[in-house]
C-alpha cells in the first residue's frame, strides 16, 4: 500500500525533474541565430549639374502713353476767325505747316501798306540828304581849302534819315510778321485734341485757340523700381537707346510695339522711392505704316526693358534657393553639401547666382528632410549604400547578438 502511494507521488516529480534537465540541455546547446542588419538605403535625391549662361535681365514696368509734345494753339494778334480747316477738328490730324485757321487779315494788309509807304519816304529822304551832302561839301571846297566839319557835310542830318529808313524797315517787318500770324499754322505733324473757337469768333491776343499733340513720337514714364536700377543701367543705355517691348490690349486683342529707352527724369521720386524712365515709340499713330496697330495717347501699356548687360550667371528654379540664402549640393563622395551664395536677382520662378557655386557642381533639385553637411545621399542610377543611421543600427544589432551568445555559454 505504503510503496503504490509513493509510486503514484513520486512520478509526476520524476517527470518534472527530466522535464528540467531537458530543457536545461537544450538551452546549453542551442546556437544564437544569425542576425541580419536591416539595409536602410541612403537618402535618394535628384541632382543635375550647375552650369553658368550669359544672362540678359528683362525688367517690367507700365506706363501710359504720353505725347512728346503738346501745344496750346495762342493768338498772337486779335482778329474775327473767317475760315477753319477741315482738319482743325478733335481728332483731325494734320501736318507741319497746314493752315488750321485764319483771321481777317483787312487791317493788317493797311498796316503792310501803310508801312511800305514809310519806307518808300525814309528811303527816298535819305536819298535826298546824301544829295545835299555832296552839294554842301563841293561848296565848301571851292570857298575853302580847311577840311570841312562835320555839320558842314551835313553828317548828323545824314545819320538821321539812315535811322528813319530803319525804323520804316523795321514797322514794314513787323507789318508782315502780322499778316502771316492771321494764319495759324501747324508747328509739327499732329492730332487736335480740342478746339476752342468757331468760325465768326472774335479772338484776341494770346487767346487759346485750341489744343494739339505731336504724332511723330510718343513716350511713356515708366517708374523703375531702386532695385531694378542695376540691371537697365539707365545712364548708360541712354545713348544706344535699350529695346523696350509695349504691350496693350487692343480691341480685345493683345498688340505689341517696339520702343526704346532713351533717357531717365534723373529724380528719385520722394513719395514712391522709384526713378522715371521714358521711353519712345516713333510713329505711334501709325501714319506711316511703323506697326500693326496706332498705339493711342491714354493708353496703358505694360513694358518689359531688356538689358544690355550680358553677366555670367548660374540659373536655377527658385524653390531650390533655401531662406537663409544658401544651396544643397552634392560632393563627389555623395555627400551633402550646403553652400552659402550671393543671389543676383530672383524672380517668381528662377534665381539667378552670381557666386557661390562653381560651373559643374551637382545641385540637388529635390526636397530633402532635415539636411546637413556630411548627410549621406544617393543619385537615381547609383548603387544602394547603408546610410549612416543604417551603419550605426547594424553595429548595434551585432554587438548585442555577441553578448547574447557570450551569455549563454557562461551559463
Amino acid at each position: 500500500m505504503k510503496n503504490s502511494i509513493l509510486m503514484k507521488s513520486g512520478i509526476p516529480l520524476i517527470i518534472v525533474l527530466v522535464a528540467f534537465i531537458a530543457a536545461t540541455v537544450m538551452i546549453k546547446s542551442r546556437k544564437p541565430p544569425e542576425q541580419v542588419p536591416v539595409e536602410i538605403p541612403a537618402f535618394l535625391v535628384e541632382a543635375k549639374e550647375a552650369t553658368a549662361e550669359a544672362v540678359s535681365f528683362i525688367v517690367k514696368s507700365q506706363g501710359n502713353v504720353v505725347p512728346r509734345n503738346k501745344t496750346a494753339l495762342s493768338a498772337q494778334v486779335s482778329g474775327q476767325v473767317v475760315s477753319l480747316s477741315d482738319v482743325f477738328i478733335a481728332g483731325g490730324t494734320f501736318k507741319k505747316g497746314d493752315v488750321l485757321a485764319t483771321l481777317e487779315q483787312d487791317d493788317y494788309r493797311t498796316d503792310l501798306k501803310l508801312a511800305e509807304a514809310e519806307l518808300a519816304q525814309a528811303q527816298a529822304a535819305l536819298q535826298e540828304e546824301i544829295a545835299r551832302g555832296k552839294v554842301a561839301e563841293q561848296e565848301w571846297r571851292s570857298v575853302s581849302s580847311v577840311a570841312p566839319p562835320e555839320l558842314g557835310l551835313r553828317k548828323p542830318q545824314l545819320a538821321k534819315e539812315q535811322a528813319n529808313v530803319k525804323a520804316a524797315e523795321a514797322k514794314l517787318e513787323r507789318a508782315k510778321r502780322n499778316l502771316a500770324r492771321t494764319q495759324i499754322t501747324a508747328p509739327y505733324n499732329g492730332i487736335v485734341v480740342e478746339r476752342n473757337i468757331d468760325l465768326g469768333q472774335f479772338v484776341s491776343m494770346g487767346a487759346v485757340l485750341g489744343t494739339v499733340y505731336s504724332t511723330d513720337t510718343a513716350e511713356v514714364r515708366l517708374p523703375i523700381t531702386d532695385s531694378d536700377l542695376m540691371f537697365i543701367n539707365i545712364a548708360g543705355q541712354s545713348n544706344d537707346g535699350a529695346p523696350v517691348s509695349l504691350t496693350a490690349s487692343v480691341g480685345g486683342v493683345k498688340r505689341t510695339w517696339e520702343g526704346k529707352l532713351v533717357r531717365s527724369e534723373g529724380i528719385l521720386d520722394t513719395g514712391s522711392r522709384v526713378v522715371y524712365a521714358i521711353v519712345e515709340v516713333q510713329d505711334p499713330y501709325n501714319l506711316k505704316s511703323s506697326h500693326n496697330a496706332p498705339l493711342r495717347f491714354g493708353q496703358f501699356v505694360e513694358a518689359e526693358i531688356t538689358s544690355r548687360q550680358n553677366e555670367e550667371l548660374v540659373v536655377l528654379p527658385r524653390s531650390i534657393l533655401r531662406l537663409d540664402n544658401t544651396v544643397l549640393t552634392v560632393n563627389d563622395n555623395r555627400e551633402i553639401e550646403i553652400k552659402p551664395v550671393e543671389v543676383a536677382r530672383t524672380t517668381a520662378k528662377e534665381v539667378f547666382i552670381r557666386s557661390g557655386i562653381e560651373h559643374g557642381s551637382l545641385v540637388v533639385r529635390s526636397a530633402v528632410p532635415n539636411p546637413y553637411n556630411g548627410m549621406k545621399v544617393r543619385l537615381p542610377g547609383d548603387e544602394p549604400v547603408l546610410s549612416d543611421a543604417a551603419e550605426s543600427d547594424a553595429s548595434e544589432d551585432t554587438d548585442k547578438v555577441e553578448s547574447t551568445s557570450t551569455e549563454g555559454d557562461s551559463e
